[in-house]
């Protein structure tokens, strides 16, 4: 055990010193076994720490909150996520599909806030943190285990339209077009910039519901104001804002390619055939870092002019505080929803990573605890203003391959990521923008689901319906809602699946010598054969084949010995068809029923009340001499 008593005794004075001295003690003392594998987990972290860079930098710029939001979320997720989470080589950051769902959150919140991103940041941190908070609720809840649930057509669906997505995204900064720097379509937005701007003073003047004529008469002073460039300034956030997201994209194509900057398309198309190419010469050096180095250095060294990348800030991220200050819930309530799904993606993400990592290390991670380790990592990203993530399975891979095995590699990669930021900041600030979106389009192509894809001929048309609508929803519409109407649709195509199988296979017929009855018997004793759950999906075809059987029958037997559970509705069903056979003086017998629906039929009184106990049996041949001992009545 390693004594570190001494060193407390030197900074005994300073208490928070000390309770971060001790957190920090009990944290090493629980985790020593992190330091077994330090060389290998030094150079696993060290290495999918620089892979991360690139990544991290584009997803950033890709989400509209820019390079250092995507640092900062790499930073703080890779070393929190790999401290407090479940499984021992994850490493975390920003990913394709958070960086989608994020990108929608952000425009749609800016766009609310009149396009500014100063006002409209707070509200956007607040989902990104009540995501990891949900993320923390979901791993406490033990929720993890039942990720796994999520339909396949529903994830394949969202991973290609994260695809295509990213694609469409970006097709102009590929080009090098910057609707700002649009002169003309700039001037067309002057109308509405200033009616933007008066609408805001408006608001401001009116936060307590009323405009009195003080209030007003100080909008129209404020009104007066506005000068030149405070209208340019508008004009230019709006003509940004319409150019951006899918629809904004395609719609400003037409337009863009008579500003097409074949500087930036260069770099672009030099960035991707670099990535691609120079995975054929060796996988050892991640090509998305050489495509980065060569690309920028050529760019930067020959003093070409192209478009950056935004100013990444100098020094240690700064905690935003407008996320307390300027909190304000009933704006952050229309968003609960979207920050749910946020969580829950992350958290699929996440776990899927897991079993990569699991497969590789033959070990076995622990999913609600990587699940709180993911929500303590986001959580404490988006306080510093970074980007949501979950595991990234490419960056794991690589820290595997590297030699990672324990935590320690996890948080070596943050480390790595702080120390690039503080030192390297003013040079990744000459970043070209086009480079980043090449990396972009690599990262597009790379996500979508070729594996459901390329079986989209074999695989049951209800299968592809799935796929399709949320692939096209989350393109064209809403990312959020597209995997809830899949969901839905998944859910209600698998209850017609299983009630028509419960119909296919539940049948009526006589009691005929093959059931252990006599022939003379089978003219007025039947068996209904029941296959399969007997759940709302199937009760009112269960009701509909219990009336087909014939007045003259005296007695039915209901076979139950293939109903493994039953649900509130077939319940009442079974209920129902029992009540209706007594008043016709049907004998029902019971045969093979099952714990579940045993207990539900106990608890509700059909049997005891309407099938006394006599009249169930272990299976159809127990019920044979209560049939002959009725009949000779």
């Amino acid at each position: 055990m390693i004594n570190l008593n001494p060193l407390l005794l030197k900074i005994k004075g300073h208490k928070y010193l000390v309770l971060l001295f001790l957190t920090f003690q009990s944290l090493i003392l629980k985790n020593l076994n992190m330091f077994k594998n330090i060389k290998g987990d030094v150079l696993g972290g060290l290495t999918a720490g620089i892979v991360a860079l690139p990544l991290a930098l584009a997803f950033g710029v890709s989400s509209g909150l820019g390079p250092s939001a995507g640092l900062y979320g790499a930073i703080f997720l890779s070393f929190f996520a790999a401290l407090f989470g479940g499984t021992a080589t994850q490493i975390s950051g920003p990913t394709a599909p958070m960086t989608a769902v994020s990108m929608v959150v952000i425009a749609t919140i800016i766009g609310v806030h009149n396009g500014s991103v100063e006002k409209a940041l707070p509200y956007i941190l607040a989902v990104f943190l009540l995501s990891g908070v949900f993320q923390i609720g979901l791993g406490f809840l033990g929720l993890g285990k039942y990720i796994k649930y999520i339909p396949y057509p529903v994830v394949s669906g969202f991973m290609t339209a994260i695809g295509v997505i990213i694609l469409i995204t970006q097709i102009l900064p590929l080009i090098g077009y910057d609707a700002k720097k649009d002169d003309a379509l700039v001037e067309s937005y002057r109308p509405m910039a200033e009616q933007s701007l008066i609408e805001k003073i408006l608001a401001d003047e009116t936060k307590d519901g009323t405009l009195v004529i003080e209030d007003f008469e100080q909008a129209i002073q404020r009104a007066n104001k506005i000068d030149e460039s405070d209208i340019r300034e508008e004009a230019q956030n709006l003509a940004k804002n319409n150019s951006s997201g899918v629809i904004g994209t395609i719609k400003a194509i037409p337009r863009a390619v008579g500003f097409i900057n074949w500087i930036e398309v260069i770099l672009a198309f030099a960035t991707i055939f670099i990535i691609y190419g120079f995975k054929k010469i060796t996988t050892a050096v991640p090509s998305t870092l050489v495509a980065l180095i060569v690309v920028s250095g050529v760019a930067i060294g020959f003093g070409i002019d192209y478009i950056s990348i935004q100013q990444i800030p100098n020094g240690f991220p700064k905690i935003q505080w407008s996320l307390f200050t300027d909190f304000d819930f009933l704006g952050v309530l229309p968003y609960i929803f979207t920050a749910l799904t946020l969580s829950l993606l992350g958290a699929i993400d996440s776990l899927l990573t897991s079993v990569v990592a699991d497969n590789l290390t033959k070990t076995r991670h622990l999913p609600n605890k990587e699940l709180i380790g993911q929500g303590i990592g986001n959580s404490i990203g988006a306080i510093f203003g970074g980007l949501p993530g979950a595991g990234a399975t490419i960056r794991t891979v690589v820290n595997i391959q590297s030699g990672g095995k324990t935590k320690l590699s996890g948080m070596i990669a943050g480390i790595v990521l702080l120390l690039i930021l503080l030192v390297l900041s003013p040079l990744a600030s000459k970043i070209p923008a086009a480079v980043l979106a090449g990396i972009l389009v690599t990262v597009g192509i790379g996500v979508m689901d070729y594996k459901g894809l390329n079986v989209l001929s074999k695989i049951p048309v209800t299968e592809i319906t799935i796929m399709a609508v949320v692939l096209l929803l989350s393109v064209f519409w809403n990312l959020v809602y597209a995997v809830g109407i899949g969901l839905l649709l998944a859910c209600l195509f698998f209850m017609k699946k299983m009630g028509d199988l419960s119909k296919e296979n539940t049948k009526i017929g006589p009691f005929s010598e093959k059931e252990g009855g006599k022939k003379q018997l089978s003219e007025n004793i039947y068996i209904k054969h029941l296959n399969g759950p007997l759940f709302f999906g199937f009760t009112s075809e269960f009701v509909s084949i219990a009336n087909q059987i014939p007045k003259t029958a005296s007695i039915i037997i209901i076979d139950m010995k293939n109903v493994p559970y039953v649900d509130q509705s077939g319940l009442f069903a079974i209920e129902d068809v029992i009540l209706d056979l007594n008043k016709d003086n049907i004998i029902v017998l019971l045969a093979g029923i099952q714990s579940q629906p045993k207990l539900l039929m106990e608890k509700i009184g059909i049997l005891e009340k309407l099938i006394p106990k006599d009249r169930v049996f272990e299976s159809i041949d127990d019920s044979k001499s209560f049939i002959v001992k009725e009949l000779k009545k």
